[in-house]
């Protein structure tokens, strides 16, 4: 299942890792493995739609300043943002790919791998979160 948390995040978004982590709340290993997936994934999702927002405000900024010209010219921020947010998109897809391949790798292996800056942090939330927390 822990496996199926990281290799979900890659087609599913947030929403693999989510229901896993709701419906495997006895095992501490998976629900660190799930919340490593789905912390992951609300960063990516927080990143990803700033960046759309940053696009659009400049966007509109741009088209309000040229609609007192009265010319029919495309602003020139779609030509400059738009292949620098489409790049950090698509880089952002190619980590989330990497990051579930190789993390859902080492948790079928059963390895305690803890992603970079988030991974500690998702251990320490893992045993203090569910029925599991009071066993211990």
């Amino acid at each position: 299942m822990a496996f199926l948390a990281h290799l979900l995040q890659i087609f599913t978004g947030f929403v693999g890792p989510l229901v896993i982590f709701c419906i495997r709340q006895n095992s501490r290993f998976v629900k660190f493995h799930a919340l490593q997936s789905l912390v992951w994934q609300a960063c990516y999702m927080v990143f990803f739609f700033s960046g759309f927002i940053v696009f659009f405000i400049f966007l509109f900024v741009s088209i309000s300043r040229d609609a007192s010209h009265h010319t029919p010219n495309a602003p020139p921020i779609i030509f400059l943002l738009f292949p620098v947010l489409w790049l950090f998109a698509m880089g952002g897809w190619i980590t989330n790919f990497i990051l579930g391949i190789v993390f859902g790798l080492k948790a079928q292996r059963g390895e305690w791998a803890a992603y970079p800056v988030i991974g500690k942090w998702c251990l320490l939330k893992s045993s203090t979160i569910g029925p599991s927390a009071s066993s211990s």
